[in-house]
C-alpha cells in the first residue's frame, strides 16, 4: 500500500480512538471537582526543595478539598500527587505514554491514561480552577505558555497562574519584560501580571483558596467550555 493510501485508510479511524480518549477522561474528570493543576519536572529527585515545596502545596489544596491534578509521573508530578494523598484528597494523574521518563507514580489516586498529547491538555485546563508552574523542561514551559496564552486571548477565566521558585523563573520574566513588552511590543502592558511568582507554598495555597471561595469562580469554568 502506498503512503498516500495508508494515510486515507488509516486516518479517518483515529478519529474513534481520539473521541475514545476525550470520553474516558471526560466522564472520569467531571467527578473530580474544583481542581488545581501544577505541572513541573519528572526529573525533580524527592530530596530537592521543589519536590518538598510540591508535595506541600498538594497537601495544602486537598485541606481546601480542591482536587491536585498532575501529568502522572514522576518528580514534581509525584510530589503534588503524594501530598494530596496524604491530606486525603483526591489525587489525579493523568498519564501519558512516552518512550523516556513518563511511568505512573503510586500516588494518583485518580489515574487517567491518554495517548495523545492534545486530548491531555484539554483536559488539564478544563477542569482546573488554578495553575501552579513549578521548575521543569520543555514540558513544563510549553505548559506555562500555553496555558497563559490562553488566559490573556480571553479564551478562559482569569485564572491564578503561579510560577513557583524565583531563581528559577526570575530570568524568564526579565526576558519576557524587556524583549516582548518593552522593546518589541509583541505582548500588552499589563500581560505579565496575568502570573504571581513565589518561593512559599503556603501562599500558592492561599492565592488559589480566595479565587476558589470567590463569588462565581466555579461557575465560570464551567462557563468557559460551554
Amino acid at each position: 500500500m502506498s503512503e498516500s493510501n495508508h494515510f486515507i485508510r488509516e486516518d479517518p479511524w483515529r478519529i474513534f480512538r481520539i473521541m475514545a480518549e476525550f470520553v474516558d477522561s471526560f466522564q472520569t474528570m467531571s467527578q473530580v471537582g474544583p481542581a488545581v493543576t501544577v505541572f513541573g519536572s519528572a526529573r525533580t529527585k524527592p530530596g530537592d526543595k521543589y519536590y518538598r515545596a510540591a508535595q506541600e502545596i498538594g497537601k495544602g489544596l486537598a485541606r481546601h478539598n480542591l482536587a491536585v491534578i498532575t501529568g502522572g509521573g514522576p518528580g514534581i508530578m509525584e510530589a503534588a500527587n503524594r501530598g494530596a494523598g496524604q491530606a486525603g484528597g483526591k489525587s489525579v494523574g493523568l498519564n501519558i505514554e512516552l518512550p523516556h521518563e513518563q511511568t505512573g507514580n503510586r500516588y494518583a489516586n485518580v489515574p487517567v491514561h491518554f495517548h495523545y498529547f492534545f486530548a491531555r491538555k484539554v483536559c488539564f485546563v478544563k477542569y482546573s480552577l488554578g495553575f501552579v508552574f513549578m521548575p521543569g523542561g520543555f514540558g513544563t514551559l510549553d505548559e506555562f505558555f500555553e496555558v497563559v496564552t490562553l488566559v490573556q486571548t480571553g479564551r478562559i477565566p482569569q485564572f491564578p497562574l503561579v510560577l513557583f521558585g524565583r531563581e528559577y523563573w526570575e530570568g524568564l520574566l526579565h526576558w519576557m519584560k524587556k524583549e516582548l513588552e518593552l522593546k518589541h511590543k509583541y505582548i500588552s502592558p499589563g500581560d505579565l501580571d496575568l502570573v504571581k511568582i513565589t518561593d512559599d507554598p503556603a501562599e500558592v495555597v492561599e492565592w488559589i483558596r480566595l479565587y476558589a471561595h470567590g463569588m462565581g469562580a466555579l461557575e465560570e469554568i464551567s462557563k468557559a467550555f460551554a
